[in-house]
């Protein structure tokens, strides 16, 4: 045998290898491009109405930063559209119960006094989220509370910790239906 022969034998003999190999990775990455994400959203909802969350706190910015929290998590991470509550699939309605801006967590010792360092928003409400096609409640909590901790005198960064902990247990409970 030469070397010659030797060689074309391999080479003919690679072509088959190199073409199925060529043929599966095309398969596969063809495969790969007809599977996509499209949001964590409920099935069959494809439409939500958010009513204004009663607030029975005496902090009155709470119901527009809950209902704005709120209206964006439903539709960015669930991919929900707006829509008014007579024509929506699901109804969102809640009330913010509880609102304790000023709870120390951690103090520090000084010479005649005890400073605070660290303070904590907590935030409690009672949710629904209602499939209004099926006319039953698709997830509720009572007391549905968190916190959020902030350096005094930041509050604000407190409660807008304390308010996406709460969103994000609303979407988690939401897509725990499905």
């Amino acid at each position: 045998m030469s070397l010659r022969w030797s060689w074309s034998i391999r080479l003919r003999c690679s072509i088959p290898r190199f073409g199925a190999g060529a043929v599966s990775a095309l398969a596969v990455a063809a495969s790969g491009c007809l599977y996509g994400f499209a949001g964590g959203g409920l099935p069959n909802i494809k439409t939500v109405a958010i009513l204004p969350f009663d607030n029975q706190t005496a902090e009155p910015a709470l119901t527009k930063e809950v209902n704005d929290a709120v209206l964006e998590a439903f539709q960015r991470r669930l991919g929900l559209r707006l829509a008014g509550e007579s024509n929506a699939d699901a109804v969102v309605r809640g009330k913010v119960v509880r609102y304790d801006p000023d709870v120390p967590v951690a103090y520090q010792a000084g010479q005649q006094r005890t400073d605070v360092t660290q303070r904590q928003v907590q935030i409690t409400i009672d949710v629904e989220i209602l499939d209004q096609r099926e006319g039953k409640t698709l997830w509720q909590r009572q007391g549905l509370s968190e916190v959020g901790n902030y350096a005094p005198p930041q509050e604000a960064a407190g409660r807008r910790v304390a308010l996406d902990k709460l969103v994000n247990d609303l979407v988690d409970g939401a897509q725990s239906q499905w």
